[in-house]
């Protein structure tokens, strides 16, 4: 699956660079307010909220917006009603796609997402269509080197890892979700640079595509992306090494 794990370092990448930085902003707040709502204001005894936190702290969202959102969520700064929906389909090569959505209009969405999978030649499914395909995991970046990456590799297996695999320059470490912030404290005290941790939705298997399908598939991941109510979109798709390459020098 090393064309699903490139894709998905070079998605980490563009979101810290990402030009559109107003939209990623307010995302991150979006996703703080809702771990507020869920657990409370206090990170200590709320994960989500410590996560969220981190994540926006990682992508240099200001510390007065993270104050500012998690005083909306706990109703202190008038709020927004926000529901949290999974929407699910299929992409070009049958590709399965999870959609995570944050709405104030459930209609305005769900038709957004449905607009963009016809678009590609996609469909929407049910509930439960493609959820099965994946799973729940933590998932921790560390910059890393040929020299170094099989020692880190084994500090993060003995930190609870239970997968790790090196893509590029790149270790990615996988971690039960509840275990993701203990193995990122533990690599951080061996002096491990932490690039990005996050809670994702890992495929148990992939569907390798070929060259021109796989652009088809970007066009769509990118424009849902890209909607305003969509905070992350999955896939099990595995894309062709020479399209990430052309991907990658384009962003």
């Amino acid at each position: 699956m090393s064309g699903h794990s490139k894709w998905s370092q070079i998605k980490r990448q563009k979101g810290v660079a990402d030009a559109k930085r107003g939209q990623l902003f307010t995302k991150l707040a979006r996703e703080i307010m809702i771990a507020v709502r869920q657990g409370g204001p206090d990170p200590s005894a709320n994960f989500r909220l410590r996560l969220a936190v981190q994540k926006a702290k990682d992508s240099n969202l200001p510390t007065e917006n993270i104050e500012r959102a998690i005083k909306k969520g706990s109703g202190e700064a008038g709020t927004t009603q926000l529901e949290e929906i999974i929407y699910e389909g299929y992409g070009p090569g049958g590709i399965a796609v999870l959609v995570e959505a944050l709405t104030d209009n459930r209609n305005r969405t769900v038709s957004d997402i449905r607009h963009n999978f016809e678009r590609a030649g996609g469909r929407m499914g049910e509930a439960g269509s493609v959820s099965w395909v994946f799973e729940s995991r933590g998932v921790l970046a560390i910059p890393t080197t040929p020299k170094q990456a099989e020692e880190w590799a084994l500090l993060a297996i003995d930190a609870g890892a239970e997968d790790v695999q090196v893509q590029d320059n790149t270790l990615e470490v996988y971690t039960r979700p509840d275990a993701l912030e203990k193995v990122r404290r533990a690599l951080e005290q061996q002096d491990l640079t932490v690039s990005s941790a996050e809670l994702s939705r890992v495929p148990k298997t992939t569907v390798p595509l070929d060259a021109e399908t796989a652009l088809k598939a970007l066009k769509l991941l990118d424009r849902l992306e890209e909607l305003d109510d969509v905070q992350r979109v999955h896939t099990n798709a595995e894309f062709p090494d020479a399209v990430l390459e052309g991907l990658q020098a384009a962003s």
